[in-house]
């Protein structure tokens, strides 16, 4: 990743390469956004990937905890988590209440078979790696 350190737990590829098959590529897809998302913002210079719960998450120096998982009881779904006591998911249902499937004020999710919005979804990920920067800002600057 060019001009952006990615410092990576080599636990997260096990998790990514036991995935279903049918699921793998959703992850990955997922995983890319969040890793390209991060490599857009100028205050990012490093993001950790690494295991929160047995599941891939990200953090940076200014942001909140990123994770995603897809999950056997679900198998048509995956999902993004938030930090749920953070202003990030009531943000996303005012600003994408018709974009994106929510799970309470911790996850946005997604159907297996529908393709990712990326371009509203690259907003919400912003929001998550830069939320100590952006938290005091009505729509945290999306």
């Amino acid at each position: 990743m060019e001009g952006i350190q990615l410092k990576s737990n080599p636990q997260v590829a096990s998790v990514f390469t036991n995935y279903p098959d049918y699921v793998r590529s959703q992850m990955l897809t997922l995983r890319e956004l969040v890793l390209e998302t991060a490599k857009e913002i100028d205050s990012i210079t490093e993001v950790e990937e690494t295991l929160k719960w047995g599941e891939p998450s990200y953090l940076t120096k200014i942001g909140s905890t990123l994770r995603m998982d897809w999950k056997a009881k679900t198998p048509n779904q995956y999902a993004l988590y938030f930090k749920c006591t953070s202003r990030l998911v009531e943000t996303f249902k005012a600003v994408f209440k018709n974009t994106f499937e929510f799970e309470g004020k911790r996850a946005i999710v997604f159907q297996l078979n529908n393709e990712l919005p990326r371009e509203e979804l690259s907003y919400c990920i912003k929001a998550a790696l830069t939320y100590h920067k952006v938290k005091h800002l009505p729509t945290l600057g999306i």
